[in-house]
């Protein structure tokens, strides 16, 4: 027979017995996504490039640009001896005299991020570069910082993004070349697949100081989560190029350094970027 427990009401007044709650309860976590390594048919969508010459690269690791992103960069430049790697924290970006260099990365994370990293110093430092003839390499959150659109950009790319909703999401999405991508990835017939992770999905913007950009490729599939507005992505652009002052600035929305099939994609814009000087920066 049950008894009454005269402790019972006080206890529940107290929380003793209360019901556990929804936020203490552990969520599901997500599998991590894993890019298929035969998702370009395991075949070399994007040639190696065919000009090259001796460059140096500094690539950003600090706020805004973790390890696995360097990382990524790094292992596809491995191939070309003539390139020479080297890692710059956020304060080496705000006070060195980056003309040592032939082409700054700034690769995946936060572009907001980077821009803090760096501070007005680094923003400053590395739209001096630029405009004196060296080259930008920006990759999803690199790509957000050399947007004219923020505040907290570079201001080196005539273009801003659709919407303020950025988390769209993570997929393999279908790429297609644009009239201007041959001269700079080859001859690429049809569609092939990227990893896409929140990358800027980018529109001109209304500077009148700086030259419009020029359409490398062109999304032809999208990913719309979290209330991101849908039908935006498809025929927007996912490689773009342009200039700033002297230098040349090449912009990956998505992710082809960690892609299967598109590991020469970001050489390619590396060595384009550097432009065509006969001999490096490099004493």
């Amino acid at each position: 027979m049950n008894t009454f427990n005269p402790l019972l009401p006080l206890l529940l007044l107290m929380g003793g017995l209360a019901p556990v709650s929804a936020q203490n309860v552990k969520k599901p976590v997500a599998a991590p996504f894993v890019v298929p390594p035969d998702v370009n048919g395991n075949k070399m969508i994007i040639a190696p490039p065919v000009k090259t010459r001796e460059i140096k690269v500094a690539i950003y690791r600090g706020p805004g640009s973790p390890q696995g992103g360097v990382d990524s960069v790094t292992n596809v430049l491995k191939p070309f001896p003539q390139v020479k790697v080297v890692v710059l924290s956020e304060q080496d970006v705000a006070v060195l005299n980056l003309s040592a260099y032939d082409v700054l990365v700034f690769p995946g994370g936060s572009g907001s991020g980077q821009s803090k990293g760096i501070g007005e110093a680094g923003l400053k430092n590395v739209r001096n570069f630029v405009s004196n003839g060296g080259g930008y390499v920006g990759i999803c959150g690199g790509a957000y910082l050399a947007c004219s659109g923020f505040s907290w950009g570079l201001g080196i790319l005539n273009a801003g993004t659709v919407s303020s909703k950025w988390m769209r999401g993570q997929a393999m999405l279908d790429l297609e070349l644009a009239p201007a991508g041959p001269d700079l990835l080859g001859d690429v017939k049809g569609t092939f697949k990227v990893r896409y992770h929140n990358g800027p999905i980018l529109k001109p913007a209304d500077r009148t100081d700086i030259p419009a950009y020029t359409t490398v490729t062109i999304f032809k599939t999208e990913i719309a989560d979290n209330g991101t507005p849908a039908g935006v992505q498809v025929n927007s652009p996912a490689h773009v190029i342009s200039t700033f002052g002297k230098g040349r600035v090449f912009i990956s929305s998505p992710h082809p350094e960690n892609t299967p099939g598109l590991e020469n994609f970001i050489p390619r814009g590396i060595f384009w970027a550097a432009g065509d000087k006969t001999s490096t920066v490099l004493p």
